[in-house]
């Protein structure tokens, strides 16, 4: 009887040990919040980027690690959903856009947040220097803001005696608020005058464009948020049908009918593969203080001669030249 009590006291004791081995590698599987700023349909792609990204170091989602997605379509719902994010314990925070991270850092000064991309982390005040982030925030910046300038006088090339420019923005996003800074400081050295339009959604376009037809402006020029980028179709037929010749801030632009676009040759889609890289030193023990903010080193300036066609536009033959696609 004794042998039997043992028996069972041993078969009792190993079962409560596997349930709790068990428990605890449950427990220890990395969970990853992954928030945008995107409606499902348009960020669905870059999630999947991310997914492969993570599975290239040996991470599968639902495996050894989850990623819990969320779509927010806008910046209104952005604090519910972070809240939701912290409240499920993520061992990491996955972000893009400079409101979304701003928020992020806000709400939590322990879980780690990647950036993924920003467009001034420094001025916007995400990080203490690029080299150094400092706290738990760092990741990866398109430098949108420091391209507005450049973007403004390739636009100035192409419509050579334009003075009264419409700028399109976000009114949300304080990276928007940078850029036009640069933008603002730049156009009275060429002889422009800017008119800012602000935009939340795509249901603000028509009103946003009429506002530009009766300020009688000659050209367009959008500042880079992703939560636009769900919209560019809309925005470059529109540019098209007023005849505004207009700049983008990536290729997608130009390929929906922008006259142009100039910006960091990395997509979205780049940038959320390349998250997974500083998510993997994380979970690896690195810190975000520690992990330098990445910058672009390739760009591309891309010209769209249907466009300009349908605009009576002689592009310069030297722009031309520089181009790096040029869609017939």
């Amino acid at each position: 009887m004794r042998l039997i009590g043992l028996a069972v006291i041993l078969a009792v004791s190993f079962l409560v040990a596997a349930l709790d081995a068990g428990a605890q590698q449950t427990a220890a599987i990395p969970r990853i919040g992954y928030l945008t700023p995107s409606s499902r349909p348009g960020a669905t792609i870059a999630i999947n980027a991310f997914r492969d990204g993570l599975r290239e170091h040996g991470y599968i989602d639902g495996s050894n690690v989850v990623i819990e997605p969320r779509f927010a379509d806008g910046y209104e719902r952005v604090p519910v959903l972070l809240a939701e994010l912290l409240n499920l314990k993520v061992d990491v925070l996955v972000v893009a856009t400079t409101p979304v991270a701003l928020a992020a850092h806000r709400a939590t000064s322990t879980v780690p947040i990647v950036f993924a991309p920003v467009s001034d982390p420094v001025g916007s005040g995400l990080v203490a220097s690029l080299a150094r982030p400092g706290g738990n925030v760092t990741g990866y910046s398109d430098i949108a803001a420091d391209l507005a300038q450049k973007r403004l006088a390739l636009l100035s090339e192409v419509v050579p005696r334009m003075s009264r420019v419409g700028v399109l923005r976000h009114a949300d996003n304080p990276g928007s608020r940078i850029a036009s800074k640069e933008l603002e400081s730049a156009a009275p050295q060429i002889g422009l005058k800017l008119y800012h339009v602000d935009v939340r959604h795509a249901a603000d376009l028509e009103a946003a464009f009429t506002t530009l037809t009766r300020a009688h402006v000659q050209s367009l020029i959008a500042i880079a948020d992703i939560h636009m980028v769900d919209y560019v179709p809309a925005v470059a037929g529109l540019a098209t049908s007023r005849r505004l010749p207009m700049m983008g801030f990536g290729r997608r632009w130009s390929e929906a009918g922008a006259l142009l676009s100039y910006g960091a040759a990395a997509t979205q889609l780049e940038w959320s593969r390349q998250a997974a890289v500083y998510v993997v030193k994380i979970l690896n023990g690195a810190k975000p203080a520690e992990l330098p903010v990445q910058q672009p080193t390739k760009f591309e300036l891309v010209i769209n001669l249907k466009t300009a066609r349908a605009l009576g536009i002689t592009v310069p033959h030297s722009l031309l030249l520089r181009a790096d696609h040029v869609i017939q």
